[in-house]
């Protein structure tokens, strides 16, 4: 029997991306689409969040896909298979609104594409039509092309630097297909704040139900510290509990941007401070 919160399986999907399935046999029963965990690498870590892939009941396993980015992913970068995660808190968050409403597109960038795949996946198992937006920076950053390919009735590719597929952004690629006469009745998106926002810009003039996931600076889970905290259709929204789906039309993005910038400078020092530690190893 697997530890409480033990790694069972880690694999590189890209250069500083990991996958990572965890033991955790409660939150594997409870999680649904659109959920996430809240978890904290030791004792001394921040807590943060990261979306869940997949999970399994059966198996008490939950997978996660995360980029080591600042200090606390890279210490989970760290962990081999059969170390033990400290914390891990979930599933946390409103689920997906999962429909049949017709044709749809789903798109997403970077690690964003974790989201992605469930979405693509429960939403073609609810009876729509799935045409898939998958974007990264250059090739090899591309994650899950050949599960969504599989999953997706259609599956376009685009890249920043026009290494593999369109060149250019994914909000190109829907305002191209579009522009051709395409019409989709739900459009989902997860990634970067600037593509989620050109996603929204595209969409608003044609009225499609837009819905972005977003993932602001987040520490309790529960409503009560506001580190999360969103403004939505002018109000005041919480992305743990009012969230971290909403209505892409409504996001004030330029704020929640401002807000994601806060904290940069004081990231960059200590995870200065824990590459000079590991290279003196």
């Amino acid at each position: 029997m697997p530890k409480r919160f033990e790694i069972l399986k880690k694999e590189v999907l890209a250069p500083g991306i990991k996958r990572m399935s965890i033991y955790a046999p409660l939150i594997a029963r409870k999680a649904k689409v659109g959920q996430f965990i809240i978890l904290r690498v030791d004792e001394y870590g921040e807590r943060f969040p990261l979306t869940l892939v997949e999970w399994n009941g059966n198996e008490g396993s939950i997978t996660i896909i995360f980029q080591e980015v600042g200090v606390s992913t890279k210490k989970l970068g760290l962990l081999k298979v059969g170390d033990c995660i400290s914390d891990v808190f979930g599933p946390l968050g409103k689920p997906s609104e999962i429909k049949k409403y017709g044709e749809v597109a789903v798109i997403g960038g970077g690690v964003g594409t974790a989201l992605m795949y469930p979405q693509v996946k429960a939403l073609k198992e609810a009876g729509n039509r799935v045409v898939s937006i998958l974007g990264a920076r250059t090739a090899e950053l591309l994650l899950l092309e050949d599960e969504l390919a599989e999953l997706s009735d259609e599956l376009y590719i685009s890249t920043d630097d026009g290494s593999k597929g369109y060149r250019g952004f994914t909000s190109d690629v829907l305002k191209k297909l579009l522009d051709e006469g395409r019409r989709f009745n739900y459009v989902f998106a997860v990634g970067p704040l600037p593509m989620m926002r050109a996603v929204a810009e595209v969409t608003r003039p044609y009225g499609i139900k837009t819905v972005v996931s977003l993932n602001p600076i987040m520490i309790d889970g529960t409503g009560m510290c506001g580190g999360c905290r969103v403004t939505v259709n002018g109000a005041v929204r919480f992305a743990c509990v009012d969230g971290p789906e909403f209505d892409a039309h409504k996001v004030d993005f330029h704020e929640l941007m401002n807000r994601l910038r806060t904290y940069v400078e004081e990231e960059q020092k200590v995870l200065c401070a824990l590459e000079e530690k590991i290279k003196g190893r």
